[in-house]
């Protein structure tokens, strides 16, 4: 079976990719856009951000606004998608982010999904200023959603309001084979290929990878190649999931694959620049041009982010 990269070497592959925009080239300013598809603000528990009884944060202190700007600077990151951290159902902080600062930050916001009243939120989602789609996730209690019927009404409510939707699922990811293909129009984005460090020590990595790259055959469906440090077993350069990222690539393609760090997890162990390096240095499968799509413009293109 051909892999992307040689089906595309190929005359009948060149052609498939001029006609998709596969071999599209970066912008001939010759500067990369590095976004950023996944990072957490929060700010201290109080009466206009109330934290949920128990709720832990990533890190001990709030992750603010005026922490992260000056460390993206450093790390060299233009833009990133503010995901509101399970802490509450508020995305207020997200978007406050993204009012003061438009041309940084943009929100994929949290919705109580065990509640189906939230469906008439849905269709005026997006009046919210920066706000671009919802963010879902199924851990802990919330992973039986996907087998009770809980979040049934969500997917077809989310494609009629053309809501991109990211969705994390540790070791679930084949349960989204029939959503994709029931929701064509949905736009679908895999949260952290599906792994965690859980899946790794299970040895399952392989498989729910493959889970992941079987939904790449539903063109409604990418994929965030992130939160890398919690997926690996050894340390930076992460050696041990260099195979599993080429696998996601050749599957997805550049326009299909978006670079993250959910960067509060794991920041003492792994800092922004260094992720970013692990991407633009140590994965030798990506040409430049790829690098320019998976770093910062297959993520705007996909959630619409001009």
């Amino acid at each position: 079976m051909l892999s992307r990269r040689k089906f595309i070497g190929t005359t009948l592959g060149a052609g498939v990719a001029l006609a998709t925009g596969a071999c599209a080239t970066a912008p001939s300013s010759g500067k990369r856009l590095i976004v950023d598809a996944q990072i957490h603000l929060w700010k201290a528990s109080g009466p206009d951000y109330p934290w949920n009884s128990g709720a832990k944060p990533q890190l001990p202190e709030p992750f603010t606004i005026e922490r992260a700007l000056p460390m993206m600077d450093e790390a060299g990151i233009d833009r990133a998608v503010v995901v509101p951290p399970g802490l509450n159902d508020v995305n207020t902080y997200g978007l406050e982010a993204a009012r003061r600062y438009p041309g940084r930050f943009a929100v994929m916001g949290r919705i109580p999904l065990q509640d189906p009243k939230s469906a008439a939120l849905l269709p005026r989602w997006k009046e919210n200023k920066g706000m671009l789609g919802v963010r879902v996730t199924f851990l802990g209690k919330e992973a039986a959603w996907l087998d009770d019927g809980t979040a049934n009404w969500f997917w077809p409510a989310a494609e009629k309001a053309g809501l991109p939707v990211m969705f994390l699922a540790f070791g679930m990811i084949n349960k989204f084979d029939s959503i994709a293909q029931r929701h064509p129009g949905l736009n679908l984005i895999i949260d952290h290929m599906g792994v965690n460090n859980a899946v790794a020590k299970e040895g399952r990595t392989a498989e729910v990878i493959g889970h992941a790259v079987e939904l790449a055959k539903y063109p409604n469906v990418s994929i965030k190649l992130s939160n890398l440090p919690n997926a690996s077993l050894v340390p930076y350069p992460f050696r041990d999931l260099t195979p599993h990222l080429r696998r996601v690539f050749d599957a997805f393609g550049p326009r299909r694959c978006h670079w993250g760090t959910d960067v509060t997890n794991g920041l003492a162990r792994v800092g922004w620049r260094q992720r970013l390096t692990h991407f633009t240095e140590e994965l030798s499968f990506l040409s430049e041009n790829d690098k320019d799509w998976v770093l910062g413009r297959s993520l705007l293109e996909r959630l619409k982010w001009a």
